[in-house]
């Protein structure tokens, strides 16, 4: 009988002490691969700051995306470019779950109404992608390839003057066809 309790501790010890530094190892190991793909879900944001998806930073977004607090279609800076490298990103992790890779909100960018702008320079210290320019006390205007649509501008503006419009689509191919077809058009 001693020979078996005997056997057994010599057996049984090493077994679970070797099963502890696993475990233990791997607690270890699971913050580092948390914090790369943090790094690399927030690579991939465009870094504008500006809180549209309900995190104060794009590095908060990404934290909560790898919790599992939040999808990737928060981003509308970001659009459908963004969410779909995000996708691809996270394909084959246990937070995929096959993203429609469309985003709900359609583009938007800052309107300046020329005729209210005072010249204050506050939607250019607000903006966090340079996207408005203008002088002090000289009216401003946007440059829509840059903004963005997050809407930080809109809130420092005393007058009012900035709203959110829909951005201008741009045909991205257009298809000639013989004469007498009926399939030349615009192709998104």
């Amino acid at each position: 009988m001693d020979l078996i309790v005997t056997l057994l501790i010599t057996l049984i010890l090493p077994l679970a002490t070797g099963i502890l530094f696993i475990y233990s190892d791997r607690r270890k190991q699971e913050p580092a691969r948390n914090e790369e793909l943090t790094s690399s879900i927030n690579g991939l944001l465009p870094q504008t700051q500006c809180g549209a998806c309900g995190y104060p930073d794009c590095h908060s977004y990404a934290e909560a995306i790898v919790a599992g607090a939040s999808d990737i279609h928060q981003c509308p800076p970001g659009g459908t470019d963004t969410v779909s490298r995000l996708a691809e990103l996270l394909e084959g992790t246990a937070l995929f779950q096959h993203y429609d890779t469309s985003i709900d909100q359609p583009p938007l960018v800052a309107a300046i109404d020329e005729q209210l702008c005072i010249g204050c320079v506050k939607c250019i210290i607000a903006c966090p992608v340079d996207a408005i320019i203008g002088a002090a006390k000289q009216m401003h205007s946007v440059l829509p390839k840059i903004c963005t649509g997050c809407g930080l501008c809109i809130a420092p503006c005393p007058v009012e003057c900035i709203t959110l419009a829909l951005a201008e689509t741009r045909i991205k191919r257009f298809v000639w066809s013989k004469p007498g077809s009926t399939t030349a058009g615009v192709h998104a």
